[in-house]
This record gives C-alpha cells, structure tokens and sequence, in this order.
C-alpha cells in the first residue's frame, strides 16, 4: 500500500509538473506574441502614412536606446538610388565634389554686398545629429551665396516625369532668407563660375520666407512661342500653415512632381501642401486672353458716369435757417448749491519749498507746483459757473438738394475689346526648356541653413526609397530625441492659446463624469431604518410574499422600532427576574430539607428545567434579532421545522409586516 501510495504521489508530481511547463509554454508564447505586435506598432508610427517605404531596419545595423537621455544611435549608410537619376548628392564624403562657388557679383546692388562671398560648408547636424551623415549648411549671415553643380545626364521634357527633392534644416530658424533651388537652363554658354541671379533658370521651387510671410515657391519660365520671351509663372499659395516648418529646427524633406499630363504637386514631408494645374493654377496664365482692350479707344466727352445727380428742381424752404449754431447753451440749467465761485480749482502746493540750487537768473522766478484745491472736494463745483451746451433743436445746417436718379447716366465706360495680336495657345506647357544644372543663389539673415540629400528623377519609387534612407533616419532619431507629451502640449499651446481651453475642458469631462457616477447618494431615512430593522427570521412562503410585495410607511417604522426597544427591555427584565428567583430557590434548597414527595434529584431537576427554559427563551428572542438574511430555501425549511408559525414568533412578524 505504501509503495503503490508513493507510485500515486509521484505521479501527481509529474502531472503537475507537465501542466505548469504547458503554462510557461503559453505564458512565454504570450510575451512573444505581444513583444511582436508592439514591434510592428512602433514601426508603423516611424512610417508617414502618405508614404510607401519599406523597412528602415534595413539601414540600422545597431540601435541602442538610451532612457536616461531619451536619444537614439544608429549606424548610419550613405542613401544610394534605386533607379535612373539625373542628380543625387548626400554631401557624407565631406568635400564638395562637383561644386562650383560663382566668382561673379550680383548686378543693381550696392558694391560692398554685391559679391557673391558668403560662406559654405560641409558639417553635421547641429541637433538630432545621425553620426555619419553629413550636409551642405550656408553659413554667413548678411552675404550673398552661390553655388551649383552640373547634372548627371540634362533632363528633358518629354514623356517622363521631373521630380526634384532634397531636404531642408533651419537649424538656428530663419528671419529673412530663402532655401529654394534653381534648375539651370540648358545652353551653350553655362558657365557655374558666373552663377549669378540673372542666370537663366527652367525651374525654382522651395521655401522663403521673411518677416512673417511664409513661401513655398513653385516658379518655372515659360517661353512665348511668338515672341521668344520667357515670363516667371507663379504658383499659388498653399492653403496650410507653413509656420511650424520653419520654425521647429527639424529636418524637412520638400518634393516638387511635375507630370507630362500638366500637372503638378508640391509635398513637405511626403505629405501634398499644394496641387493644381499648369494651364489653371498659375499666376499670370500661361496662356494669354484671346481678346484685349482696345488701347487706342477713347471715352467720350459726354459719357455721363453719374448715378445720382442732384435735383435741378428743388428749392430751399423759406424757413429754412442756415445761421443757427449746431449747439447752444441749456436755459434750463440752474447752478447747483454750494458752488464755490470765489474757489480756483487748482492752488499752489503750500507745504512745497524753492530747491536751493535754484537760480532765479537762469531758471526764472520760481513757482510752487499746482495741487487740487482741497475745498473743492466737498463742493459740487469751483470757479465760475457756465451754462452746460446742448443740441440746437432748431439747427439745420446747409441746405443741400436731393439726390435722383440720372436720366442721361450711361454706366462705367470701358474700352472695347478687340484680338489680341499677341494671342497664343500652348495646351502642353510641361514641355519646358531642358535642365542641365542645379544651383543654390540665396540671401539670408540668418546663418547654418542645412541642405542634404539632393535627388532628380522621374520615378516616385526611387525618390520614397531615397527618402526612406536619409531624411527616414533623421525623422527616427528626432522623434526619439523629442520631449515628453506634456512638453509637446505646453509647446503647442504657446503658439496657439485656445489649447489651454481643450485641455481643461478634457480634464474637468472625465473628472465631473466620475464625481457624478460615482460619488455615492444620500441615503433617506426610510432606507436607513428598514435596513437596521430588516431581520430575516423562519417564515412560511406565503409570508415572504407578502413580505416582500408590501412596504411599511414611516409611523409604522417608527412604532416597530419603539416596539421592539419595549420588548428588548421587558425580556431583559424577565431574565433578571428569573435569575433573582432561581437564586432564591436555590438558597432555600439549601436550608429546608426535601419533603418525602420530593427527592434532591427532582429539586435539582426541577431548577435545572427553570433554568433552560429561561435559557431557551432568551436564545429564541435573540435568535430573532441577531438572526442573518438568508436564502429562500433556508426560510421554507425554518418554516416547515417551526410547524404552523403561531404563538409569539408570529406576532412579532406581524409587527414587522410593511404596509403600502
């Protein structure tokens, strides 16, 4: 039995065992499953929703998160593209290669500025820095700067799309100075040496911005197919704020996509700003109006403009009294009493003292400074009374005839219109004129403007994929780099006060919810008295219904409380009583003898039976009060072992009934 006890033991053990390893199994497949979903929620927030990018842990060969001081390392690898390109420049082997600086100087501009002299270099970002990665950063203030670089191969347009990108930091922001670049013109006689601003460009597009106007420039020239004259054409204004872009010392990613189709989009970040139309959306139309205003045409002496003219036929009133005065003073007026009319207003200062440097030859005589006159503060008024002024009931003014109608009004004169000699049609103006170089000619107030990763192509996947790996990376470690949720809220509400409001308003909601939901009721004193008087006791099934379909009104509460307090005193009474009386028995049990019908045993029986049933009386009215609610089935059994309920149980429930 012993053996085949321990056989049993041992294996409940290895059951035991088995299943506690069959938990781990699920507990640790749980902390994967979970580890692997937060995974892919922290990638997807590194990705932009308006963007298709792959993995950028395919560029971070290490990634080491420092809690203390919330930053990120990476490895960083130079972006390579992923397609045909035309330009692309990541600046990372720190040298300008293929850079030219202009030598020339800038035209209609005053000699000591004129000069093309201000400062480049190649460095790291000053903040959110990606070690490895490196930029082209503008670095004089005050000073004219230019430089470009040749193309790979000019871009022509034909049937493929232009899209021009690269990135942008205003690392220290920007007060007056513009980050945009030109896409020189293909010609003959292009030399970079003599980049200047008067060099024929096919494009410029990027931001500007001084005082507080922010630009998002999107300029090409076009070409006059009679003429052979270029004019700028001008996008139209994004319709969003482009203040935080400028602003918030973080590195932004600006893509420009010209389609053959005419079309054209503008994005920050990856994500559209602006878009429209070649033929529509620029300023001045590309393609002139068909008819114009005659300029030879004339308007006529007798062109009547006039709308109203006075009335010829109108006359004065005779009544009508042009020489009173607008205002006059009120006859009614009466002065109040008290007036002070022998009082100034103002009087010398008395308790002021001629300064002892004064010099009466230089400074003149000296005067004591004027102080309100303390008299008058009491007085309703001092110094000479005047009559109050009022309007002139009777004033009029001059005399003016009303306006009518022009009987011989002939409306605005225009000239009229005729063809515009100058008329042309260009219904495909993305045919602009070839690219064969990209250059930076700016001004700026404001020095350490950072440029990266510059790319021309035509295809939007290898333009995403270039962004992925550089500005992708610079977004990562400037994300993880950034302040806390409520830095970032303070931050917002600086610029915009009115989140102060939404902030409260999101707090007090939750907390005024909670206090209402919550916050326990007060209790009426119906409630309070049924709950220290509701005692469950043995009842029959009819009973508890009625119990429970009737309710007792506040007198009969307040009579089965004082009956119960006359009751608890009468039984406590009782047991004293009969405490008293068994101890009297006992006594005399004592000193009489028994009689010869009565043993020791029967009187020792006999207080023996007195005492339990004092004993029984008191457990069966305590049994009542301190009995607990129970179940129903506990109250039929109660019922059934207590027979019919009648006797004293049953009029104590009687007074407990409660009445509707």
């Amino acid at each position: 039995m012993d053996q085949e006890q321990l056989w049993l033991e041992a294996l409940t053990h290895f059951d035991l065992i088995i299943s506690m390893e069959v938990q781990w199994d699920w507990l640790l497949l749980g902390v994967l499953l979970i580890s692997s979903v937060t995974a892919e929620i922290h990638d997807e927030e590194i990705q932009d929703a308006d963007v298709e990018v792959e993995d950028f842990d395919k560029n971070l060969q290490e990634t080491d998160i420092d809690k203390g001081s919330s930053s990120l390392e990476v490895m960083y690898k130079t972006p390579k593209p992923t397609g045909e390109e035309y330009f692309t420049e990541t600046f990372d082997d720190g040298v300008l290669t293929g850079w030219m600086l202009s030598k020339t100087k800038k035209e209609d501009t005053d000699e000591n500025i004129a000069k093309y002299d201000g400062r480049w270099e190649v460095e790291e970002l000053k903040e959110n820095t990606v070690p490895g990665d490196r930029g082209l950063v503008l670095k004089s203030i005050a000073r004219h700067h230019a430089i470009s670089a040749m193309l790979t191969k000019p871009f022509i347009f034909d049937t493929k799309p232009l899209i021009v990108q690269y990135e942008v930091n205003f690392q220290d922001g920007i007060d007056c100075g513009g980050a945009y670049v030109k896409l020189l013109s293909s010609s003959n006689d292009l030399d970079l040496e003599y980049f200047f601003d008067k060099t024929p460009y096919t494009i410029m597009f990027g931001p500007d911005k001084c005082g507080e106007d922010y630009k998002l420039h999107f300029i090409f020239r076009h070409k006059n197919p009679k003429t052979g004259d270029y004019e700028e054409k001008h996008a139209k204004r994004p319709d969003v704020d482009l203040k935080k872009f400028y602003s918030d010392k973080r590195t932004h990613l600006y893509t420009l996509v010209l389609k053959p189709d005419d079309t054209f989009e503008m994005l920050i970040d990856q994500s559209v700003v602006s878009k429209g139309n070649l033929l529509e959306d620029m300023v001045p139309p590309v393609n002139p109006p068909k008819e114009i205003e005659d300029p030879n045409d004339k308007k006529p002496d007798d062109w009547d403009e006039r709308a109203k003219i006075p009335d010829p036929n109108a006359v004065k009133p005779d009544d009508w009294d042009e020489g009173e005065p607008s205002k006059i003073e009120d006859p009614d007026a009466v002065k109040p009493e008290g007036w002070l009319d022998d009082e100034l207003q103002y009087i010398p200062d008395p308790s002021a003292e001629k300064p002892e440097d004064w010099d009466e030859e230089m400074d003149g005589e000296w005067e004591a400074p004027q102080i309100p006159n303390p008299k008058c503060e009491t007085a309703p008024g001092c110094g000479e009374w005047v009559r109050p002024m009022m309007t002139n009931p009777n004033y009029k003014g001059k005399w003016k005839p009303p306006m009518i109608d022009n009987p011989n009004y002939q409306g605005i004169w225009s000239p009229q219109k005729i063809p515009n000699p100058d008329y042309f049609e260009d219904l495909h103006p993305f045919e602009m004129t070839a690219v064969s170089a990209v250059g930076l000619e700016l001004w700026s107030m404001t020095p350490d403007i950072f440029f990266d990763n510059f790319i021309i192509c035509s295809e939007k996947e290898v333009a995403d994929q270039w962004a992925a790996d550089g500005w992708g990376l610079k977004k990562l470690v400037a994300s993880a780099n950034e302040p806390g949720m409520f830095s970032q809220l303070v931050t917002a509400a600086e610029d915009r006060p009115w989140l102060w409001v939404l902030y409260i308003l999101t707090l007090a909601l939750p907390v005024g919810l909670g206090v209402l939901f919550c916050w326990p009721a007060k209790k009426i004193e119906e409630d309070i008295d049924y709950k220290k008087n509701d005692v469950c006791k043995p009842v029959t099934k009819g009973e508890l219904e009625q119990e429970r379909g009737e309710i007792d009104d506040e007198a009969e509460l307040e009579e089965e409380k004082e009956n119960e307090d006359m009751a608890e005193e009468e039984r406590r009474q009782i047991e004293e009583k009969e405490k008293e009386m068994i101890k009297e028995k006992k006594k005399k049990g004592r000193k009489d003898p028994p009689s010869e019908g009565e043993g020791e045993g029967e009187g020792e029986d006999k207080n023996d039976e007195e005492e339990n049933e004092a004993a029984e009386g008191s457990q069966e009215e305590g049994g009542d009060r301190s009995n607990k609610c129970g179940s129903e089935d506990e109250m039929k059994e109660a019922d059934e072992s207590t027979g019919s309920g009648d006797g004293p149980m049953k009029s104590v429930r009687k007074r407990r009934v409660r009445k509707d």
